[in-house]
């Protein structure tokens, strides 16, 4: 079985929300981001991290991945987020401002201290003009022992900020950013996920980032909204299409007179091995989606 991860939608939720938290645990969401940054108040963020890690000790998640988002760790709450966050073991903690590969060299360091071993992985927002100009270095560091490094997740917003770019339909002016996230990420097999639509309330919006965000190689899409969880699903699951597709290139290249081929005819379409490779990763997302629904 090839081992693959649905996080076709990843919800933040404020961690001074408690409602919020516990609303989560019903919500088809793949991923659950708690966030201890910007959505907690300065005068907030020790009681947040309180509830937050004691909410993810309690569980009751399910299968959803749950992941706390730490302040940089050169703000005062950043290295003491990283060492409670491991501590109450989620499955990743996403850490902000990640700009150079020394950024995830330190996340480490205190992920080991608070005892992340191998089971608690850190991810890495990619969100600074330093972050864009480290990329390759920042996934090499996936290569490297310690805790796993298994994520970029981009911040769209944080970037338009730092460098004066428009979000305009289309995402023109970003779309060089996340094409290279993409394949520094893939070069040293990461996940990857979008950045967040911000009208939430605009569903042609956010239906045309996600085509455009899965066409371009992600994962997923990080949320503001649980109304924009059923979309996201959606779109980053294979279609009927794609499975129908997936299951005639298998079933070709399965046939005895194409057994040892790197390359056959298929409908007049030559289709190599690799293609085969790609259908049988399709299925079991398929697969795996299909046992989280049920």
């Amino acid at each position: 079985m090839i081992d693959v991860r649905p996080r076709r939608s990843a919800l933040y939720l404020p961690g001074t929300n408690e409602r919020a938290l516990e609303k989560a645990k019903t919500l088809p969401a793949d991923v659950v981001i708690i966030d201890l940054e910007d959505a907690v108040a300065p005068e907030l963020k020790e009681e947040a991290r309180s509830r937050v890690c004691e909410a993810v000790r309690e569980g009751g998640f399910g299968e959803r991945e749950v992941v706390i988002r730490v302040n940089a760790l050169g703000t005062p709450w950043g290295r003491d987020d990283l060492e409670a966050a491991v501590a109450a073991g989620p499955s990743a903690v996403l850490v902000t401002k990640v700009g150079r590969p020394e950024d995830v060299d330190e996340a480490r360091d205190l992920a080991e201290r608070g005892g992340a071993g191998e089971t608690v992985e850190l991810w890495a927002m990619i969100e600074t003009p330093h972050a864009m100009l480290n990329l390759r270095e920042i996934a090499a560091k996936a290569e490297e022992s310690g805790p796993r490094f298994g994520a970029f997740v981009l911040g769209t917003n944080d970037l338009a900020k730092e460098t004066g770019a428009r979000q305009v339909p289309g995402r023109a002016p970003m779309l060089p950013w996340i094409s290279a996230a993409v394949i520094a990420a893939r070069a040293y097999g990461l996940a990857v996920l979008d950045g967040v639509c911000n009208d939430f309330r605009n569903g042609e919006a956010l239906v045309a980032e996600c085509r455009q965000a899965r066409d371009m190689g992600l994962d997923g899409k990080t949320l503001i909204h649980p109304s924009q969880i059923g979309p996201a699903n959606e779109i980053f699951a294979p279609g009927e299409e794609d499975l129908a597709e997936a299951r005639a290139i298998i079933e070709a290249f399965d046939r005895p007179e194409n057994k040892g081929k790197g390359a056959i005819n298929l409908g007049g379409r030559m289709v190599e091995i690799l293609h085969a490779d790609i259908a049988r990763r399709t299925l079991a997302l398929h697969e795996v989606i299909g046992r989280k629904a049920r």
